[in-house]
């Protein structure tokens, strides 16, 4: 069960966002992530709890940022309810996407498992639906991903292979590299991995039938 600590910050100006303290894990039944977020001083921020089954979607989610909550699952496309700080009013949405994505490094994962990329396949596009600190407003986006290369690296317990992914947002053209070993990110815009306390799960090898389309 990989354990570990994420630092957030902004891709563009480097500014610091705060740290993610995470626990992670597959099962039977798919991969579920479990985290912590705190602001640069170390306050508490938030938390993130995102289950997927074992086609990588995403089955169960709840976000907790700035006092406002989402829950949200895979359910005729995504379908989620949005709840403010004072509890009074809840909204709910339902769009055609794919799945969910957010600051949080989870979704990374939980996405290239939902695509099963092959190295050097043509780019796939995909349609998600963003849920980002601090207010966890809802936006749909439109990304395409491409798996451009997989290579095995020598660690004290054993190869460990290392997928560079190319994500790019397909309304402002804007690219960004993507480095995942199994179920941790590596390096992302935004995101570096500091600390880890043991290795990466290993997912079962890409089944074609299970990737998702267009």
């Amino acid at each position: 069960m990989p354990r570990g600590r994420y630092s957030l910050h902004d891709p563009h100006d480097h500014t610091p966002l705060g740290e993610e303290h995470f626990h992670c894990a597959p099962g039977p039944s798919g991969w579920r992530y479990v985290a912590q977020t705190t602001t640069p001083s170390g306050e508490h921020a938030g938390s993130v709890d995102l289950a997927t089954d074992e086609l990588g979607r995403p089955i169960r989610l709840e976000l907790h940022a700035a006092g406002w909550r989402v829950r949200g699952a895979a359910l005729d496309g995504v379908t989620w309810v949005r709840t403010d700080p004072a509890a009074a009013e809840a909204t709910e949405g339902n769009v055609p996407a794919h799945t969910f994505t957010g600051a949080s490094p989870a979704f990374l994962v939980a996405t290239a498992r939902l695509l099963r990329l092959t190295p050097g396949a043509p780019a796939v596009r995909l349609r998600v639906v963003a849920l980002t600190p601090p207010v966890l407003a809802p936006r749909t986006l439109d990304q395409s991903w491409a798996l451009l290369k997989s290579e095995a690296h020598a660690t004290d317990n054993g190869p460990l292979s290392v997928d560079e992914y190319q994500v790019t947002d397909l309304d402002t053209g804007e690219q960004r590299p993507v480095h995942l070993a199994g179920d941790v990110v590596l390096a992302a815009p935004g995101i570096e991995l500091e600390d880890l306390e043991s290795p990466p799960s290993v997912f079962p090898p890409p089944d074609d039938t299970a990737r998702t389309g267009d």
